[in-house]
């Protein structure tokens, strides 16, 4: 497929270009969207809100959509196959990537998966992010109780929506959303 790797060294300074930071990219194979080609997902947050309103997802859309086609222009080609591609803010419940995101969502509740099972138990974990230091990530899990694990054994990690987290984060600007509303209810 694509190297992913590549990939954010091509698409990071246009995030960052736009004070933005960069949360994930990901590529979706076919099977995985249920289309014709592939997605390139990229997830950015705005530092002060750490999320994006529409009008910064279309901009940087834009941006990197530029970025690419210049460097296909030029005879580099990131990605092989047809793509989509999808600019989103990372949501409340939001995938963790970055080490500072173990920290940031510490007291919240996330889903972990391992690339190996800790202590020779699970690889799926379920519980409240405790933090990170170093590089050793500490989860109250449901069933096993505080685990640590190394940051990279972390195969996926997200948070989970519930009360806290939805009270945690506050909203973005909400101008026009009566309006929006209004024209539903018609």
């Amino acid at each position: 497929m694509a190297d992913i790797a590549r990939l954010v060294e091509v698409i990071e300074p246009e995030v960052k270009a736009l004070g933005f930071d960069l949360v994930r990219v990901k590529i979706f194979a076919k099977s995985e969207v249920g289309d014709d080609e592939i997605a390139l997902q990229i997830m950015a947050e705005n530092p002060a809100t750490g999320q994006l309103v529409l009008d910064d997802c279309v901009a940087l859309s834009h941006r990197i959509s530029d970025r690419i086609d210049a460097l296909e222009e030029a005879g580099q080609v990131l990605i092989e196959d047809a793509y989509r591609l999808e600019v989103s803010s990372p949501g409340i419940d939001r995938p963790l990537t970055r080490p500072g995101d173990y920290a940031k969502w510490a007291g919240h509740e996330a889903k972990i998966n391992l690339t190996a099972p800790v202590d020779g138990n699970r690889k799926a974990l379920n519980g409240d992010l405790v933090g990170i230091e170093g590089d050793v990530v500490t989860l109250e899990d449901r069933k096993s109780g505080r685990v640590t694990f190394p940051l990279d054994t972390i195969h996926s990690a997200r948070l989970v929506l519930t009360d806290r987290l939805i009270a945690a984060t506050r909203p973005l600007d909400t101008s026009g959303a009566d309006d929006i509303l209004e024209e539903q209810e018609d």
